[in-house]
């Protein structure tokens, strides 16, 4: 009897929590398990059938319209008003100011032509410029990422690349401070372009190139424009977060000292806004680097058409050498820029070694010595054009090349197994389930999930974008596409999850991962190719590799945030009912932080979409070829055109989608001492 008296207490508890209610699936659980069970069942029952299929060489009527009226461009560009008044003076302004930076710091490709500044003066030149917007340390950093162009062969087309750079990142300040500014000043400014921005960030690169080259015709003023509609999006927001977030008080206290609007705009609002602005200099810079290089499919000059070159030839040894000058080219814009902002901050004055005149005499006398050597670069041959005994640019891509022939011989067990892998057994069957269910199957679908996520406008803009793509002609390639960008967005979450949850947790984690994450997020995505090309050859696997890559730091660093953003208080409460480290993290930390894990996969999507595409030139299908096959042919121009569309709509309809799933609330985490 006393036996079962000293059990009781030890059984009722457990007796307690099973009969503990269970919660009934939510309705938007039920729409979703409502919406994978319609898909299967038509994929099964109606596999292969109303696909909307079209061959690789077949155009549809919206393609050969599009032909058409690619032709009727060309034809009527020296006689249509708008192209005379409109388009042409803006190509020519454009191209003016690009050819006024390429001919002051680049040569021509074939030596035939030395530029204004010989490679010396322009060391020395940018150098100074460092030196004085930014450190020391900068400017040496700048001296010898320069010079090492010159030893790898590469120094004019660096200097072409930096040329496009510096004219799109002026062009974009321009448009984007004054916009900026309007912006954070007026609401209503805010309100009409905040959409604008919006849709020209979702965009991928890819998209902005066909459009603009019909227009205004391969070459630098197209490229450069390209890049200002890519880079100015980042400048005109964070101009205006610096304007808005001035306090109240401090704005009042000026307008009551009797400031007019312009007054309190420059003696107030721009000084104390001055760190956030040359910080959105900064994201414009290296969004503006990333474009220029991309742009090379429209003939842009410099890096980016050495590394196009490559990939299309296989020659991976050249691919890794150009691809390491955009990487270190990005890394001295990045250190330069971040520099200027440190120095821009309020107490940064006060914390400097050196008085305010010392430095003026240090850069006095540093501004002498470079005018000497840009004299010397334009009156000694050696000066101007970079020695050629000083080239191991042919050394460094056979060893490339060597290392890369070694590595598929000695690792193409794993390689090969890896790849052949993943592809039979995820990529190939999800892509099927996309490819061979019936195209209204899967429009039912996504209206569905679309509903759950946002309700009736989401479902019916989802649909809208859906219809544009089968108008299109292009069902099938979107299909595939969207396969391989939804595999490698389940892998970056993955990435992210693990990662993210790491750094959130652990200071010393963070701090060792946060420099590398910084680093991936500062190299352009046509570096992330290289690499991979060596690996696994030219496959759409090498482009799938490469898109979780480049879109993991985002989804790791928002993770993260969202982790170490969630109340210690929470977490100590968990730890102290007695949950272990992982009951913290499945049952408190990763449900908390719902909002921030659905943010990660709303911008991880968006990134791998973008370098999806860009995989086209290894080997990656969909979309991204037809793109990249409409700037090289002329027959398949409007297919092209019209996979730049569906891009667009794809990339618009998993924008909004994962928005609205980060938008929705989340629930309440239960308690285990209510049972």
């Amino acid at each position: 009897m006393s036996a079962l008296v000293q059990e009781r207490p030890t059984a009722q508890p457990a007796a307690v929590i099973v009969s503990e209610p269970r919660r009934r699936p939510s309705r938007r659980t039920i729409l979703l398990l409502s919406a994978a069970a319609v898909w299967i069942l038509g994929f099964l029952v109606l596999n292969g059938t109303a696909t909307l299929a079209l061959p690789a060489s077949e155009l549809t009527d919206l393609h050969r319209s599009l032909n058409q009226f690619n032709a009727w461009v060309g034809a009527n560009r020296a006689d249509n008003p708008l192209f005379l008044y409109v388009f042409t003076p803006l190509r020519s302004a454009v191209d003016a100011v690009a050819n006024l930076f390429t001919t002051t710091f680049a040569a021509t490709a074939t030596g035939l032509r030395l530029p204004e500044i010989g490679w010396l003066g322009t060391v020395g030149l940018l150098t100074w410029i460092a030196l004085a917007v930014g450190n020391l340390r900068v400017a040496l950093l700048t001296a010898a990422v320069f010079v090492f162009f010159g030893i790898q062969g590469l120094f004019v087309e660096a200097t072409y690349t930096f040329a496009l750079v510096l004219t799109s990142v002026l062009l974009t300040l321009l448009l984007g401070i004054p916009l900026g500014i309007l912006a954070g000043i007026y609401t209503r400014v805010a309100k009409v372009i905040t959409p604008v921005l919006d849709f020209m960030q979702t965009l991928p690169t890819f998209v902005y190139l066909a459009p603009l080259a019909l227009v205004f015709l391969i070459g630098p003023a197209s490229a450069v424009i390209a890049t200002v509609i890519y880079a100015a999006p980042p400048v005109i927001r964070l101009t205006a977060h610096g304007i808005r977030r001035i306090p109240d008080n401090t704005r009042e206290a000026s307008d009551s000292l009797g400031t007019t609007g312009l007054q309190r705009l420059l003696t107030l609002q721009l000084p104390m806004a001055r760190r956030t602005i040359v910080m959105g200099i900064n994201q414009g810079t290296m969004a503006a680097l990333s474009m220029v290089t991309i742009a090379a499919l429209i003939a842009a000059p410099g890096l980016g058409q050495t590394v196009i070159r490559a990939l299309q030839s296989l020659d991976v040894g050249t691919a890794v050498n150009a691809g390491l000058s955009i990487v270190l080219l990005a890394i001295v814009l990045d250190r330069v820029t971040t520099a200027a902002s440190r120095r821009a901050e309020p107490g940064a004055a006060r914390s400097r070694r050196l008085g305010r005149r010392t430095r003026n005499i240090i850069l006095g006398v540093a501004l002498a010595v470079v005018l000497a050597m840009v004299q010397l670069s334009r009156t000694m041959l050696w000066a101007a054009a970079f020695p050629a005994d000083l080239n191991v640019g042919p050394q460094i891509v056979q060893a490339v090349n060597a290392a890369s022939h070694w590595l598929q011989s000695n690792l193409s067990l794993f390689t090969v197994s890896l790849r052949e892998g993943v592809t039979g057994a995820i990529l190939n069957p999800f892509q099927s389930l996309l490819t061979d269910t019936p195209f209204y199957i899967l429009v039912m679908v996504f209206a569905i999930v679309a509903y759950a996520l946002g309700g009736w406008k989401l479902a019916a803009l989802t649909t809208a974008c859906l219809a544009v793509i089968i108008f299109l002609g292009l069902w099938s390639d979107s299909m595939v596409t969207l396969a391989g960008t939804l595999v490698a967005t389940a892998v970056v979450m993955v990435l992210g999850i693990v990662f993210g949850v790491a750094m959130g947790r652990s200071d010393r984690v963070d701090q060792l991962m946060r420099p590398l994450l910084d680093a991936g997020q500062t190299m352009p995505s046509f570096v992330y190719l290289v690499p991979f090309l060596g690996l696994f050859g030219a496959t759409r696997f090498t482009a799938i590799i490469a898109g979780i890559i480049y879109a993991a730091p985002v989804a790791i660093k928002i993770t993260a945030d969202g982790i170490s953003g969630i109340s210690p208080t929470v977490v100590e409460s968990a730890v102290a009912s007695g949950s272990t480290p992982w009951q913290v993290i499945t049952k408190v930390q990763l449900p908390m932080a719902r909002q921030s894990l659905a943010l990660a996969a709303n911008q991880g999507l968006i990134y791998v979409l973008a370098m999806v595409v860009v995989g086209a030139l290894v080997g990656a299908g969909g979309l991204g070829y037809d793109v990249v096959a409409g700037f090289v042919q002329s027959s398949i121009f409007g297919k092209g055109l019209a996979a730049g569309l569906a891009i667009v709509f794809l990339g618009i309809m998993m924008d909004r989608m994962t928005q609205a799933a980060a938008a929705a609330p989340a629930r309440s985490i239960p308690s285990k001492t209510t049972a």
